[in-house]
Parts: C-alpha cells; structure tokens; sequence
C-alpha cells in the first residue's frame, strides 16, 4: 500500500493539472479578440438574388477589414423564413449573421406564424444597401409619366390590373402604398408566383402595371419591351436618374426598400459595433458603391440602432397597410 499511495497522488495532481490546464485555455478562448475564426453570412434565398448578390458584394471587403474568412450560406425555403429561423436560434457570438432585406417586415406584417420575430430575435449589425423600384407599364398602356399613369387609370375603373410576385410580396405593398397615398385607384392585383411570370404577363399586356426593382425591370425597360413611367423614391435617383418620382403626381409616396445584416438577439454590443464598423468601411470604397448601384441600390451606411429604429417603424408601417389595404399572405 505504502508503494502505491505515492503514484495515486501523483495520478491525481496530473488530473488537476490537466484539467486547470484545459479551463485555462477555455477562458482564454473566450477573451480571444472578435473574430478569432470565420465569420458565416446566411442568405436565405437562392444564388442570385438581391440578398445574395449585396451580401457578396461585402464579404470578401468585409473579410480584409476583420482579417477573417466571411462565408455565404445559401439557405433558402418559405419566402426566406427557413434561413431567418435558423440564425434567430443560433449562438449569439457573432460567427453567424443573415442578409434580409424589407420583405421581412413585408413578411412580419401579413404572416403570423413565423419561426422568428422581426424586432426581438434579431439585433441590426448594419444596413447594406437602400434602393427605389421602378414603376413599368405594358407598351399599349397609355402612358409615358407619373401624372399619365394615375390620370389613365382613375379615368378607365377597374380595366387595369397590376402584377406582382405574390399575395403580401414587396411588389403588392409597394403598389397598395400608391393605392393608398392616390386615394380610390381601382386597379386589380394579378398574384404570380416569381418575378419571371408577372414580366413575362405584363409584356403580353395581360397586365398593365408592375412595379419591381431595377435589376428586374430596366433590362425590358432598355430592351423596349416594357415602359418605365416613374421611381418610387421621393427625390431623383441615380438608380435611374432619368425617371420621375411617383411624388411628382401621388405627394408624399414614397417606398424604397433596404437590405442588411443581421445578428441573433444577445449578440454582444462590442461585437455588433466591431461589425458595423467593418461593413462601413467596405460601403465607404467606391468600387463597392459602384457594384452596388449596379444592382439598383445605393451604398447605406448607418449605425446599429439607425437600422434597428428603420426595421420597427417598417413593421409598424406595413402591419397598418395591410389592414388597410386589406394585403394577405397566401
């Protein structure tokens, strides 16, 4: 007994040893300056579209800036509520973040049960990018402006119909917006499943409106298959600094959307300030405004709680309209 007591002892300190060692390397882990490994975007949507193309836009600028790898994931499902849902539940470490854009709060105004809340599951890191949608016309419709276009449907009631992408899509509430601020416009909504159909209808003039952004519009615009009457921001724009503002014959309308990134709610706010700051600085290099406004947005810098104040006064904004307007999800 007296030989083995001896090696039971030193077993046990080693134990000790080892085991202090590894909490030892826990916590420093856990003081590692932000980031101390890569950083994962997730899209929620397929290659290609607006949320992917300005997320990739950033990354790699993102990436020199925290001297780390930033990695899109493509995640798409349920109008981008799979992916959302999925970084709402992940750790709040700032390692995984979500590129959105306003149809969250689009989503947020007309579904009630999403895996996520808009405002409270979500810290705002940054807003990325803020753009108009173009106002198209078929070519038989008859008009070429703003004034045109509200004066030719009030005088023809209900023979007009205008397209979008789906019931509570972004295309519907932007059209209902100018519905609203017009006063009584009986213009009916034709609901397409995509973007590519409600085009391809209102070339055939199946229908005779459809507002929808730049990249999706002004390739038909330019091709003198559709006609682009007008811009839905409330000044000139140089997405399309030739195009009128709807405000020059609806005062007051004006719908823009913005896209940005977003962090689980109990990300900690040095952090989100760490982040913030590195997409600034990627917006601030003229060959990131220029790739942006390339995609019919301009560069958006603002601070965390900038965004966060844009996001709640959207949800608010739209949830009032779709009551308004009567706006339903499918």
């Amino acid at each position: 007994m007296t030989t083995l007591q001896p090696r039971r002892a030193a077993a046990c300190f080693g134990l000790i040893a080892a085991f202090g060692a590894l909490a030892a390397a826990a916590d420093a882990a856990a003081e590692s300056p932000y980031p101390s490994k890569p950083v994962t975007i997730v899209v929620p949507y397929p290659p290609g579209g607006s949320n992917d193309i300005f997320a990739r836009i950033v990354a790699k600028e993102i990436g020199e800036e925290l001297k780390q790898t930033v990695i899109i994931d493509n995640r798409p499902g349920a109008s981008g509520n799979t992916g959302t849902g999925m970084v709402a539940k992940a750790a709040p470490d700032g390692y995984t973040l979500v590129a959105v854009s306003s149809s969250m709060t689009t989503n947020a105004a007309v579904q009630s049960k999403l895996p996520y809340d808009a405002v409270k599951s979500f810290v705002p890191v940054a807003m990325l990018a803020k753009g108009p949608f173009i106002v198209a016309v078929s070519n038989d419709f008859p008009a070429s402006t703003p004034q045109e276009l509200i004066s030719a449907i009030r005088a023809n009631p209900g023979k007009f119909n205008y397209a979008s992408s789906g019931p509570g899509s972004v295309n519907q509430f932007g059209t209902e917006l100018l519905k609203a601020k017009a006063g009584k416009l009986a213009i009916t909504h034709v609901p397409y499943r995509g973007m590519g159909p409600a085009i391809t209808d209102l070339i055939g003039n199946q229908t005779q409106v459809l507002i929808s952004s730049g990249p999706s519009l002004l390739p038909m615009v330019r091709a003198g298959k559709v006609r682009a009457v007008g811009i839905t921001s409330l000044k000139p724009s140089p997405v399309a600094p030739d195009l009128v503002p709807m405000a020059s014959a609806v005062p007051g309308y004006e719908f823009e959307l913005w896209w940005g990134l977003l962090a689980p709610a109990g990300t900690p706010p040095a952090v989100v300030a760490r982040l913030n700051a590195a997409v600034n600085q990627a917006l601030a290099r003229p060959a990131v405004k220029a790739a942006i406004l390339r995609e019919g947005a301009e560069a958006k810098p603002v601070t965390p709680q900038q965004f966060a104040e844009t996001i709640a006064a959207d949800v608010v904004r739209w949830k009032a309209l779709a009551r308004q307007q009567n706006i339903v999800a499918d």
